[in-house]
């Protein structure tokens, strides 16, 4: 058996598509939704991602501000100018670009995002809010990966879903909204006695814990669907996950490629509840 192949770059251009058709319905009305995005210090990664979030807006009509900031900014002065565009009505979503300087006290920084602009999904209300199944908005990667499942018909019910990682960005989350589609969920860590285990009784793996090769061909059942979350670089430097891509693509029914896979996915998202935050009003 050879996996299917989610395609994370030719579902990003279908979902974008729709953003844009969305996205121009509004301006009709006068609103142009729009993103701030805030970047303090000089992060390489941080400066690729924010380049390539703030050019998906431009790309799909939306307005997006970025501002840098140096490092040496005060917790002060960054929650001042969350307060100011909080009441900005051009601004619809706000994302402050994690990680964040150590004098700088991340949480904090994310609790002051008006839950309304919260787009990145890390708000204490939105976490609230998946907790109870009410309505907010999704953290983007988990988001993504629901998507995914979706662009294949995947049904959830009765399902056994496995999650690894328990990260409050996608592991917790993406628990909670397999849950919301009435799938079996089980989450390993570190602390999980006996990984293969678990893993031989998933239907679905999501592998999110950032330690290439994590999951390897005989921890996978015949035909599980397996979205692979995890960035990291191997000794050429490449791009990969946490999956070992090659042998496991042998095994399991769906797979996802890195990169190519969920990553265009997280930035989709984005997007999308950017768009979502400017038609709630």
């Amino acid at each position: 058996m050879t996996a299917h192949i989610i395609d994370g770059n030719a579902l990003s251009q279908k979902l974008r598509a729709d953003v844009t058709g969305r996205a121009t319905a509004l301006k009709a009305k006068g609103i142009t939704p729009g993103l701030a995005v805030l970047l303090v210090g000089d992060n390489p990664a941080s400066q690729v991602y924010v380049r390539n979030k703030v050019k998906a807006c431009h790309d799909c009509g939306l307005h997006s501000v970025l501002e840098k900031h140096p490092e040496s900014l005060s917790e002060a002065a960054l929650l001042e100018r969350i307060a100011a565009l909080n009441l900005d009505p051009s601004i619809h979503g706000i994302l402050v670009q994690l990680p964040l300087p150590q004098h700088i006290d991340a949480q904090k920084v994310i609790e002051a995002i008006a839950p309304a602009k919260d787009v990145d999904g890390f708000h204490i209300a939105s976490a609230g809010a998946l907790m109870t199944g009410m309505p907010g908005f999704w953290p983007c990667t988990p988001y993504g990966c629901m998507k995914m499942l979706e662009s294949i018909g995947y049904d959830l019910k009765g399902k056994h879903a496995v999650v690894l990682g328990r990260s409050n960005i996608v592991g917790k989350p993406m628990a909670l909204m397999l849950l919301q589609k009435n799938a079996t969920v089980t989450i390993c860590h570190s602390a999980t006695p006996d990984l293969k285990a678990m893993t031989l009784q998933a239907d679905v793996i999501v592998a999110a814990v950032g330690k290439r090769n994590l999951l390897t061909a005989d921890m996978v059942k015949p035909g599980a669907v397996v979205l692979d979350v995890g960035m990291n670089r191997n000794e050429e430097g490449k791009l990969c996950g946490d999956v070992d891509y090659a042998d496991v693509a042998q095994i399991a029914g769906y797979i996802t490629p890195v990169p190519g896979g969920v990553g265009p996915m997280t930035i989709t998202m984005l997007l999308v509840n950017t768009l979502e935050a400017a038609e709630r009003l």
